[in-house]
């Protein structure tokens, strides 16, 4: 059987970790936390359960998940967020391909919670993302704050049972508050890469990401939460542009 690094990145994450960590209790032979120096509890719940704890500087989501995969003592490694946490298929599968470890990298579905629903439309679900590998195979990439690890040309890719629950938003102003977080990183993201947003992509793309989440993607079968997700996602396109076309303005 191999064994198995699971590597978590952490910032005030006191209302989330101690669940995640102990969904992956049986799975790990080794748990390294990387925190960006957390104001809150993260750090005494880390160390109660024994996981190793490193605090390290952010210097983005990617940057941060290398460095972390980086410390693992073994070459398996499955990566999380502080977030989120294995339901009990998930766990299973893991085990098993832990006892007969077949491709270089694995595939598994996440169902997300938002405000209390678990959310199966909008475009969230199966939301597949690849977390478990083999670290030799590959490397943390994309264009933050949207990170996604990158295999191989050539490497194998597997698929699991079971979901990563991803417990996203408490309350709609948890939305609100990402929704500027992250369109300040991807806004920042895109200016450096020299790219544009001309009006026409500012509005239209809000306009275009509604329709696919609300009525192609099957939103409106969520109810107040399926209209309140899908009309944030059309307001977070927006704001990523209109930030863009900011920057460019400034300089």
């Amino acid at each position: 059987m191999i064994k198995l690094s699971v590597i978590i990145i952490t910032f005030n994450e006191d209302k989330n970790i101690g669940r995640c960590l102990d969904s992956i209790t049986g799975i790990a032979d080794e748990i390294i936390v990387v925190d960006s120096f957390s104001k809150d509890a993260t750090e005494q719940i880390c160390k109660s359960k024994g996981v190793k704890f490193v605090q390290h500087a952010f210097e983005g989501h990617i940057e941060q998940k290398n460095y972390a995969a980086s410390l693992s003592s073994f070459t398996h490694i499955l990566s999380l967020d502080a977030d989120e946490a294995l339901d009990d298929t998930l766990k299973k599968s893991i085990l098993e391909v832990k006892a007969n470890w077949k491709c270089d990298a694995y595939e598994m579905n996440r169902l997300t919670n938002y405000c209390g629903s678990w959310i199966k439309h909008c475009g969230w679900y199966p939301d597949r993302k690849l977390r478990l590998f083999d670290k030799t195979k590959g490397k943390w990439g994309g264009t933050n704050p949207h990170d996604r690890y990158e295999i191989q040309k050539g490497a194998s890719t597997g698929y699991l049972k079971g979901d990563i629950l991803h417990y996203s938003y408490y309350t709609i102003e948890d939305h609100y508050k990402q929704i500027e977080y992250f369109t300040n990183i991807s806004s920042k993201e895109a200016f450096q890469k020299g790219k544009h947003a001309p009006l026409i992509k500012v509005y239209m793309s809000p306009m275009l990401k509604f329709i696919q989440s609300y009525i192609i993607k099957l939103g409106f079968l969520e109810g107040s939460a399926g209209w309140t997700i899908c009309r944030l996602s059309a307001w977070a396109s927006y704001m990523k542009y209109k930030k863009l076309r900011a920057l460019y303005k400034a300089n």
